[in-house]
Parts: structure tokens; sequence; C-alpha cells
């Protein structure tokens, strides 16, 4: 089975909660508001998943949502739910919401915006280790213990669980499951604080992910992009989008409208969290279609 991403929240990153002005209509195409009415937009997102989103509104994905938000002339309402299986149904299928944030361009479970930013898979390991790690190939990773984001046991795991697997480097690989302790806050964190505990050597993990906890460990981490021909079978570099409902074109267009006038807002927010970029095309598809037989993305993984 092809592999999963370690999606927008942590815990798989998509999570259960209290949902905010939810609306339990059948889905389908919103009219738009009359002339001089008050414009709503609903959006769904994990309330413990840092840097993504929390409930408190920190993440990067919260700012970008009052972003949009801002340029649609909309008050921009929550609901929270873990990012787990059922999201993408109990939300934009069921018309509870109007806008997911941060899921693969050309998903096929929603209509997706312009991509807004790419990312990658990193390695990360401690500056003091001097270990130099760059390639899935370095010999010196059949004798590390290694760090991988997990996504359950129905074989839809992370690229990089699959790539070390190929590789016949099995044993001395660690899962960290994207579920986590949901009692503990961002559970995804754990996998970079081990790294800087010392329980494992390196990890293999979603470059924002990496990007925005590294630095705030005790112990300087280094982060090191994983090649993007790693393996050819499989994706590790990602363009992420918004997703809106299927039959929402207008949104969609709106949406698109304001990512283009406001890239250099969105920029910005992005380096204050730390997020790593690439700097291939945006529109390229070869690396960002997720479908449900396929990666789900940084941010839906196993959200169906």
């Amino acid at each position: 089975m092809a592999p999963a991403l370690p999606g927008m929240c942590a815990a798989i990153m998509l999570l259960a909660g209290n949902a905010l002005g939810q609306n339990d209509c059948c889905a389908g195409k919103q009219e738009p508001p009359p002339e001089g009415a008050h414009r709503v937009l609903r959006v769904t997102a994990d309330p413990n998943n840092l840097p993504f989103t929390n409930e408190r509104r920190e993440g990067f994905e919260n700012k970008l949502a009052e972003l949009i938000a801002d340029e649609l002339g909309a008050e921009l309402q929550y609901s929270w739910r873990a990012q787990r299986r059922g999201f993408f149904r109990e939300t934009l299928k069921e018309n509870r919401a109007d806008l997911v944030l941060a899921v693969p361009a050309h998903f096929d479970m929603a209509l997706t915006t312009r991509p807004y930013y790419r990312s990658t898979y990193v390695f990360v390991y401690r500056t003091d280790r001097h270990l130099n790690i760059q390639s899935l190939d370095d010999p010196a990773l059949k004798n590390l213990k290694i760090g991988v984001q997990m996504i359950g046991t129905d074989g839809r795991n992370t690229p990089p669980a699959h790539a070390l697997a190929n590789r016949g480097i099995v044993n001395n690989v660690v899962g960290y499951t994207v579920y986590g302790d949901y009692s503990q806050p961002n559970p995804p964190a754990r996998i970079i604080e081990a790294v800087a505990n010392g329980d494992i050597d390196v990890a293999v993990a979603w470059g924002p992910l990496a990007g925005y906890f590294a630095p705030k460990q005790k112990t300087a981490l280094t982060i090191v992009p994983v090649s993007p021909a790693a393996d050819p079978q499989l994706p590790f570099t990602f363009s992420i989008a918004m997703g809106v409902r299927k039959s929402d074109e207008a949104l969609r267009d709106e949406i698109d409208a304001a990512l283009v006038r406001k890239q250099a807002e969105v920029n910005k927010i992005l380096d204050q969290f730390g997020i790593p970029r690439v700097s291939e095309p945006l529109d390229n598809k070869s690396t960002s279609t997720a479908s449900n037989g396929t990666a789900a993305g940084p941010h839906a993984l196993g959200n169906r």
C-alpha cells in the first residue's frame, strides 16, 4: 500500500472535539450572502497540533486562516476536531466547514486551492554528534537508531518508513505515532524531543514539524532536507494547499485570488514559524497528488 504523510496535525494528525457553529445541513454549494449580510468563514482544525493549529489559534495555519478571512471580509469561526479518520467526511462533505487548511495539492477529497508552500521531509540530528547525514543511502543509517513517524498498522505509513524498509533498515527503526498521547500538548513533537534527549540518533520527520520544534530544544539540532530523489517511487516533497467542498468553486477562486495578493504575507508567516520550503515549482504535480490510495499529505493523514 502506498505511503501516507504525517499530516497537518499531530494525531494523525487530525482530531476530535468541540464544534463551534457547525451546520448540520447536507453538503452542497453555498449561496453567496445577500448584499450587506454578515459573512462567516467556517474552518475546522486540530486544537492541539502546533506548529499547524491549536485551540488558542497560535499555529501558522491559524494565522493564515485569519489572513484569508480578513481578505474575504468574513468572520472566522472554528470547529475543533482531531484529524483522524472521518475528518473530511465530517467536515467538508457534511457541510460543517467551508475550509480546511493544509491539504496536499490535488487531494481528491476536496477542491484544492493553489499551493501556498512546498515542503519536504528532513533529517534531524544533534549538531554535537556531527553525523552529516544527507542521504537515505548513507551507510551510517544501518548502525544508528532512527526515528520515523508512523500512521498505523494497516500499511499506511510515511514515505521515510517505507524508504528505510526498502533498504533493509528495519531493526534499528523506532516508530513515533502521529496520533501520540493527546493528553499532552502537540503529540507529534515527541520525535523531535527524542533526538534532543538522545533517545534516538536521527529522525526523519515532516519539515514544518522539525523546523518549528528543533530550535525550541535545549540542545542544538541540525536539519537537512531529504533529497526529493531519495526514492523514485515515494514522494518526499509536497505542495500544500487549502481545501473547500468540491462544489464550491466560487470560494476556491476567491481564496486563490487572496493567496496571490497576500503571498508576501504568507511567506512572512511561514518564516516566523521556521517552515522549511523547497524551490521546486509549486504547480508540480509529481509529488503532491493525494487520493484515497496514496499519500494523504502532511495534514491529512488517514482522514477519510
